[in-house]
């Protein structure tokens, strides 16, 4: 029977069939794992978080720099390395993913998993390690060969933290900062995406592939986003052609012209820009609301005459509503320093308020009297 025994444990370790138990952790030292999205980044750091209090109770404080966070590079009496920085937490090694390439305090890390160290310093600032070794246990295995970055960065006075601790604060539309706490000290890192805006293009693009692209409006959308930051322009030229030649989708309209209009725009086609603008205008749905907001767009840019010719348009070609055009000219008279004109037409404006416009009447009567006072 023991002969038995011995020949089946054989063939289950011959065979690679044996597993470690799930015991609790190395000295009570819990896993923890934070991330945090900037846009659609993903960052994530794992980590084991031991107590200032260390694993028999023993009370560490003031001795957690320098000693258990020891200082600089030190032979740690096991394993091959010789200058092993400090694991920045217990355990395996602390592991910083990223899904997307970024800087860390202004230089490239590309996307990928690493293995987190952190050379403590005595005087002077410390050292983040980004490690291509992301599996190994502690840092008895660091290899500098291996480090695909490094940070130094000034570490910080905190308020007592028990358990060492990472989080993200300052969270900004294309960075964070990242920190180590324990202690007393606090020890951070800025993450920065600098081409954020053309991964969500990238994003919206693979989106339009699917469902997402049976919608006239998505395809505009991106494009608009595209102008907006100055982004994959000749790409978001395309889109909006796409959502005009689409046999499910397509229609040219007001949004479609005014879309291209804002991507020449950002390519610095001005002229080309403005007469795609007056193609929208003149487009046979574009409606009264549309042409009178680009109005007023044009006054925004300090283009009066254009503005103008924009509000007269609006009038003559919607002789039916009484409100909006007359609204349109007169800030566009206002603007062009035409007081009795502006006057004028604020006056019939007002005289054909909707109903949906009366809580704005003191608003647009202010407009009056500032005219005929000077004011």
């Amino acid at each position: 029977m023991k002969k038995t025994f011995t020949l089946l444990l054989l063939s289950i370790t011959t065979l690679g069939w044996s597993q470690g138990l799930t015991t609790p952790p190395s000295g009570d030292n819990q896993k923890s794992k934070v991330t945090q999205f900037i846009g659609p980044v993903e960052i994530s750091i794992l980590y084991s978080s031991p107590d200032v209090h260390g694993p028999n109770g023993e009370d560490r404080t003031g001795k957690i720099w320098g000693e258990v966070a020891h200082f600089g590079y030190i032979d740690q009496g096991f394993g091959p390395s010789k200058a092993a920085p400090w694991r920045a937490g217990a355990n395996e090694n602390t592991v910083f993913t990223v899904s997307h390439d970024v800087t860390i305090e202004g230089k490239p890390l590309k996307a990928g998993t690493y293995g987190l160290f952190l050379a403590v310093s005595k005087d002077g600032p410390y050292t983040w390690i980004f490690s291509k070794n992301s599996t190994s246990w502690g840092s008895y295995f660091y290899d500098a060969k291996e480090d695909a970055l490094r940070v130094d960065v000034t570490p910080l006075d905190a308020p007592y933290k028990e358990w060492l601790t990472y989080g993200f604060e300052d969270k900004l539309p294309n960075s964070a900062k990242a920190y180590l706490r324990w202690e007393k000290k606090r020890i951070p890192f800025t993450i920065e995406v600098p081409t954020i805006n053309e991964i969500y293009a990238s994003i919206m693009r693979e989106e339009l592939r699917g469902a997402t692209g049976f919608t006239q409006q998505n395809w505009l959308t991106a494009a608009q986003f595209c102008a907006q930051n100055k982004v994959n322009l000749q790409e978001a030229l395309t889109w909006v052609d796409m959502s005009v030649s689409n046999p499910f989708i397509g229609v040219e309209n007001f949004g479609t012209h005014q879309t291209r209009s804002m991507i020449l725009q950002a390519l610095g086609r001005e002229a080309d820009a403005g007469a795609e603008m007056d193609k929208a205008i003149k487009d046979p749905n574009a409606t009264v609301q549309e042409i009178h907001q680009y109005g007023r767009s044009l006054l925004a840019a300090q283009k009066k005459e254009k503005a103008m010719e924009v509000f007269k348009y609006n009038a003559q070609t919607h002789p039916e509503d009484k409100f909006t055009p007359n609204v349109g000219l007169a800030r566009g008279y206002a603007a062009s320093g035409d007081k009795k004109n502006a006057i004028k037409y604020w006056e019939l404006a007002i005289k054909n308020l909707p109903e949906s416009q009366k809580q704005n009447l003191p608003q647009y009567q202010a407009e009056i009297d500032k005219l005929k006072t000077g004011k």
